[in-house]
């Protein structure tokens, strides 16, 4: 296997990310906790907004194509702010990973259920 290659969805969406380093824009990954009840895993930066210094945490969500990420972002005031660990983008990715979307009851096609009808049996009692 060519080393280039992903091998894992996780490596679809590193390779996809690292195509705008968050470090050239002053981001840093980071796994920001606020009021200790919520958290984000991220990158992050210090923005102004209103008048005030803001931290901007964007969290990635992973699509269910190979690569597609989509960003939320999220602002809090310095106050807010229970604590700020700095990581790295690929634990960023991989609890990314744990946060994909999956149906809690997977679909299952159980086939066309007028075929089980015989001819001028109709299911009208029940509408």
């Amino acid at each position: 296997m060519d080393s280039t290659t992903p091998t894992s969805d996780i490596d679809a969406a590193l390779s996809a990310a690292a195509d705008a380093n968050p470090a050239d824009e002053g981001w840093e990954w980071a796994i920001v906790e606020i009021f200790g009840h919520r958290r984000h895993v991220g990158k992050a930066r210090e923005e102004e907004k209103f008048g005030s210094k803001l931290l901007r945490i964007d969290v990635p969500t992973l699509g269910p194509g190979e690569g597609e990420i989509t960003w939320a972002s999220h602002y809090y005031g310095g106050s807010s702010l229970f604590s700020y660990t700095p990581t790295d983008e690929k634990t960023v990715m991989r609890y990314a990973e744990t946060k994909r979307a999956a149906p809690a009851i997977p679909y299952r096609d159980h086939g066309d259920d007028s075929a089980d009808l015989a001819p001028g049996d109709d299911d009208d009692e029940f509408d």
